[in-house]
């Protein structure tokens, strides 16, 4: 059995400035957009062609959904829009108008900056740190412990932190990996 989540609804003031802000500035794809009764319509946008998940543009209809635009989430980031060139989008969405929050910063997990759309909510602009299946066991020299040194001998990986010390018997394949990191 396969399941995903195919989209999430996003409460937009108008049909067409959604569609100007997703489509328009940051370069979506309009997957879909069908006339249903009462003046409702259907409109999903996708960041791109292959993308699992899509929003729903779904335009407020009463007092409590109005209230709700821009607050989906009570104030906190809503959305995570991963990239894989997070400089090059930045700088695309700058120049488009975008409205960041703060300067890009570096985590453990990756390159990221928050920003708005016009009607409120918080998104992450997001390129994720690929780690290699060691670092994320032991973490490395600089990320996501920058504080934990690790030393190799041929035959052992220390890992110590001011809480604990680690000591393995690594395999001779393991430790030939790490020797580029040691």
């Amino acid at each position: 059995m396969s399941r995903s989540v195919s989209a999430i609804s996003l409460l937009v003031p108008d049909y067409n400035a959604g569609i100007a802000f997703y489509v328009g500035k940051l370069g979506f794809t309009l997957v879909e957009d069908t006339p249903l009764d009462a003046g409702k319509r259907w409109v999903l946008v996708s960041p791109d062609d292959g993308a699992q998940t899509r929003l729903l543009l779904a335009k407020a209809a009463d007092d409590a959904q109005q209230a709700a635009i821009g607050n989906q989430a009570g104030g906190r980031v809503f959305l995570f829009l991963k990239t894989d060139d997070f400089d090059t989008d930045h700088e695309r969405f700058t120049a488009a108008g975008v409205r960041f929050l703060e300067t890009p910063r570096d985590e453990a997990y990756g390159k990221v900056a928050v920003f708005e759309d016009p009607f409120g909510n918080k998104w992450d602009l997001i390129q994720n740190r690929f780690l290699t299946r060691t670092e994320h066991f032991f973490g490395t020299p600089t990320s996501p412990y920058p504080e934990t040194p690790i030393t190799c001998s041929p035959s052992t990986l220390s890992l110590s932190t001011s809480h604990c010390l680690l000591r393995w018997r690594a395999p001779a394949r393991f430790l030939s990996s790490l020797s580029a990191r040691c």
